[in-house]
């Protein structure tokens, strides 16, 4: 053992090091990042090169990029540094010398107005905490959590999670029509059935989510499978920005019913209720663990839908 320790090619600092170089493609970002000098960090990463035998970056004038040795230390020591982070971090927040935090990643097709549901609870029971929320996509949120740089993640979910990851909460989530407010279709007395209105709507322009996330793809289908082969207007990242483009007369589309809680004045948009109804299922995903560290169990316990 201590044989195999003296002929370490690196630790974890140089891999810290070596990993900051990568993303930002420049030593002197990297050195800055790091409060080093770009010849110090240059000589830490000579030094790692010279223990492995081969080149870990192409330098010229213009760009630092990996090589294909550094593209695999890279993917290799990403989840590894990742996870010593996580357990030096751990170690301080249940020894109390650092303030507790958590990092929650909400995907950005989830309106504004979930936000009271997902977080008051929480922040009324641990206000110490610090919390990060960041709106990402659903597959950065994914990716995020299985390397451990965000705790938890709110989402649509795909069929099938990374292996390291697991649902604790799983919500329906309701759809209606939304119309500008002087639209004939915001007149009808809902529900009402799709079949019925097929031939009405099937004239209008449509905004919807756009079809890169699970929420975009599975309203396509359900659109398709009522015989509604739209080609939309505009096709978006966020419910909220739809909702006020059709408030602005620009169109019709199908939303989430909560996030309409934030237009009180139902002059606003016109809302009707359809048959059969789209639903999309949101989910609270996490790394796999058997019991959960405070303060995420309490994030977890304290959501309300």
């Amino acid at each position: 053992m201590n044989e195999f320790l003296a002929t370490l090619p690196f630790d974890l600092y140089e891999l810290s090091l070596f990993q900051l170089v990568a993303e930002h493609g420049s030593f002197t970002k990297a050195g800055q990042k790091a409060g080093l000098t770009q010849s110090a960090i240059t000589r830490q990463i000579r030094g790692v090169e010279d223990q492995l035998g081969v080149a870990l970056f192409e330098r010229t004038t213009r760009h630092v990029r990996l090589t294909d040795a550094g593209k695999l230390l890279y993917a290799k020591s990403k989840p590894l540094v990742a996870s010593a982070e996580e357990t030096v971090k751990q170690i301080r927040q249940d020894f109390h010398l650092v303030p507790k935090s958590l990092r929650v990643g909400v995907a950005r097709s989830i309106g504004l107005a979930y936000y009271a549901g997902f977080f008051f609870a929480f922040r009324r029971q641990l206000p110490e905490v610090q919390l990060h929320v960041v709106q990402l996509t659903s597959p950065e949120i994914l990716e995020a959590v299985e390397a451990r740089s965000l705790d938890a993640g709110l989402l649509s979910p795909p069929q099938r999670l990374p292996r390291a990851l697991s649902v604790t909460h799983r919500f329906d989530d309701e759809f209606v029509l939304v119309t500008p407010p002087e639209h004939p279709l915001a007149r009808v007395k809902g529900p009402a059935s799709m079949k019925s209105l097929r031939k009405r709507l099937l004239a209008e322009r449509w905004l919807l989510l756009e079809p890169q996330g699970e929420t975009g793809r599975a309203l396509r289908a359900w659109l398709k499978a009522q015989q509604l082969p739209i080609e939309p207007a505009m096709e978006l990242d966020s419910f909220d920005v739809i909702v006020n483009l059709v408030a602005l007369g620009l169109g019709v589309s199908v939303v989430p019913h909560r996030v309409l809680a934030l237009y009180g004045d139902r002059r606003r948009v016109g809302r009707l209720r359809i048959r059969p109804q789209f639903v999309r299922e949101l989910a609270v995903v996490v790394r796999k663990n058997r019991v959960h560290p405070e303060p995420l169990a309490s994030f977890i316990n304290g959501i309300l839908f």
